[in-house]
């Protein structure tokens, strides 16, 4: 089952594809990865060095890739991090051309746009394009509390409001989403909450919070959430089991004293994680 994953990209560290392409094909996916950038590192380490790639080279290499005899055996569609609405633009040309192949295709779009405490951190252009334009078009969306809000325009404090936001973007286009940290009334200090919702079912899932935050988790846990939704079509088990490898895999990072995910050395999570979390029906 291959998935196309257009993302950022960097030789050192694991954000973007770096952090989503090897969970991917450690479950056994192919993955066709496409750079919307290359840099030595994220930027959270200063200004990054490297180059951004425009929209009409992202376009040229997924055309190239469209020409291959198997392309209409993709099965999916990744995107992360839109540098510009020109690079969303061709992430959409390539989501239809897929969708044209392959009309069973899904598109997971994870919607970076910023974090609570941080705002936003994007061009100011991004998240009304992503709001207007990509939502819409996304089958499976993986949001944070910050991105749910910015997308929905709905401030999110309990259960209720939460609910609220969710059947809003369900009211946009996708048909899935996985709100990836939930912070509600009763949730404990030291947990968080993940929710999900088909539009007929909402699940909620709570783990330990872990102190420990590196760039390129949420990548991972869109990638992982995008795998298991396919091989299970069932999205609170995609949750289950996309929870469980990324703690797992933050445990393995605190432990090892790095900075970066510790994603070569602790493959082994994303096949056979050790925790097993429960899942609520709401």
């Amino acid at each position: 089952m291959p998935i196309l994953s257009i993302q950022s990209h960097v030789a050192y560290g694991h954000v973007g594809n770096s952090a989503a392409v090897f969970p991917l094909q450690r479950l056994g996916f192919e993955v066709w990865p496409v750079h919307t950038v290359q840099f030595a590192a994220h930027t959270g380490y200063g200004p990054p060095k490297g180059r951004v790639f425009d929209a009409a080279m992202i376009s040229d290499v997924v055309a190239g890739i469209s020409e291959r005899p198997d392309f209409a055996t993709c099965e999916a569609v990744l995107s992360g991090y839109m540098g510009s609405i020109e690079i969303g633009g061709a992430i959409l040309e390539a989501v239809e051309r897929v969708k044209i192949a392959n009309p069973k295709a899904l598109y997971c779009c994870d919607p970076v746009l910023g974090d609570v405490g941080k705002g936003f951190f994007v061009r100011s252009d991004v998240p009304k394009f992503m709001r207007d334009h990509v939502v819409p078009r996304a089958d499976i969306i993986t949001p944070n509390l910050f991105e749910l809000e910015a997308l929905t325009g709905i401030v999110c404090h309990d259960l209720a409001s939460m609910r609220r936001a969710i059947e809003a973007m369900h009211r946009a286009g996708p048909g899935i989403v996985l709100v990836t940290s939930a912070l509600m009334p009763d949730t404990p200090p030291d947990a968080f909450d993940m929710l999900v919702s088909d539009g007929a079912s909402l699940w909620r899932l709570r783990t330990p919070k872990l102190d420990i935050r590196p760039n390129g988790a949420g990548d991972v846990t869109a990638a992982l959430f995008l795998a298991h939704c396919l091989r299970t079509g069932a999205p609170s088990e995609a949750m289950r089991l996309a929870a469980a490898s990324v703690h797992d895999l933050l445990e393995a990072t605190a432990a090892s004293g790095k900075q970066e995910l510790q994603l070569v050395e602790a493959q082994g999570v994303f096949v056979a994680p050790s925790l097993r979390f429960s899942v609520e029906r709401l």
